[in-house]
């Protein structure tokens, strides 16, 4: 029997993109049979003060002064991995992970979020770990760049080719997608009344987070309804003040329908016509996998705003910075049916097919190569031996 592989996914939980992705890849990994994956928060293990700090600035700096954490992000962005600040960041979690890597010996450590500290590691205990980097954004930060990365897994065509293009040998680039969950392979119908939603009309998909205050919201919806030939469907994830006061604003008009977390917004993206959305990395593939147009209000600085210019410039998505502008794209798409064409062509062309277990897939071939190397090295090594005795 083969040797069980033990695999480590680094992610953190800046957002729930980079989670999100491991957690796909965790279940793809594991449906191959003999692989024991742990999932490792390492900033939170190593630094959970640090960790508290950086999250709370990273939201309150997104939300609250969004230019400065896009400034930041832009600033940083052509960083190089042997640069003075490079180091810094990937310096954090070195003493848990080293603990780690030397009491349960991971055959390979894939990363969701670049946060490179194995290099350092490596290089202290003299041992190569292959090492995996999967890009979650649309959008390519040099933070996930580092010669010693065996292979990266990116969302496009057009960030393999930047790879290439700082000197990554093409073989040693996929542009698989970006891994999401596996319920968007599925292509199990479901019926919009079993959301009660009325089956004849066009459903708006709006996720609460699109950047949107609840009057903003309010507003949308109320002008969007006026003629009753269309349908809004408005999911508050976990903020429920915002989902109580939607739900008695729209409590008698049944074009609106408010929803909390829902754990198969699969379904609900299959049976919409259009979303608006902000555009982190996941919600867009996701979006993408499942052909949905995409309208994205105010992006703010930094990945996001990168990556809805991208979607906007292959034509799946458009920016809409006020509610006029936004009430005008969405109904241009339900009046002009050329409007619609052209976004389901950008988004068929940008869809990649089952990203996460394309990765997981490819990751252990990568692996099985290695090792079939290694062996022959080995062997080799031990024939070579006694000939050269021989000579003596």
């Amino acid at each position: 029997m083969a040797k069980q592989r033990k695999i480590f996914i680094l992610y953190a939980r800046f957002g729930e993109g980079h989670w999100q992705a491991a957690t796909a890849l965790r279940q793809s990994f594991m449906q191959q049979g003999n692989i024991d994956v742990r999932m490792i928060d390492l900033l939170a293990e190593s630094h959970p003060v640090i960790n508290g700090v950086s999250r709370y600035v990273y939201n309150k700096s997104y939300h609250v002064l969004p230019q400065v954490y896009g400034w930041v992000y832009e600033a940083t962005k052509g960083m190089k991995s042997d640069s003075m600040f490079a180091t810094w960041l990937h310096s954090f979690g070195a003493v848990t992970l080293r603990k780690l890597v030397a009491k349960e010996r991971p055959d390979a450590i894939v990363h969701t979020f670049p946060i490179l500290v194995l290099p350092f590691i490596m290089q202290k205990m003299g041992r190569k770990i292959p090492m995996y980097n999967v890009v979650t954004d649309f959008d390519l930060h040099l933070r996930w760049v580092h010669p010693d990365v065996d292979k990266y897994y990116v969302a496009t065509d057009d960030i393999s080719r930047q790879l290439c293009e700082l000197g990554i040998q093409s073989q040693r680039v996929a542009a698989t997608g970006i891994p999401i969950r596996s319920s968007f392979t599925n292509d199990t119908a479901v019926p919009s009344t079993q959301y009660r939603l009325h089956p004849h009309k066009p459903i708006i998909l709006l996720m609460a987070a699109a950047n949107m205050g609840g009057l903003d919201i309010a507003l949308f919806c109320q002008k969007m309804i006026l003629n009753g030939d269309i349908q809004v469907v408005i999911v508050c994830g976990r903020h429920q003040p915002l989902q109580k006061m939607l739900k008695d604003h729209f409590k008698t008009n049944s074009d609106v329908t408010v929803l909390g977390y829902v754990e198969r917004i699969d379904e609900l993206m299959s049976i919409s016509s259009c979303m608006i959305t902000k555009p982190g990395g996941l919600t867009l593939s996701e979006a993408i996998t499942a052909e949905l147009p995409l309208f994205l209000y105010r992006p703010v600085p930094g990945q996001e705003r990168n990556n809805a210019r991208y979607l906007q410039n292959k034509g799946a998505a458009l920016i809409c910075q006020t509610i006029e502008e936004l009430l005008s794209a969405v109904k241009e798409l339900f009046h002009k049916p050329g409007r619609r064409f052209e976004m389901l062509n950008a988004l068929k062309a940008l869809k990649k097919k089952s990203a996460s277990d394309s990765i997981a897939l490819d990751i252990v071939h990568q692996l099985h190569i290695m090792e079939e190397a290694s062996a022959s090295v080995s062997v080799s090594n031990q024939i070579e031996v006694p000939l050269k005795e021989s000579y003596l």
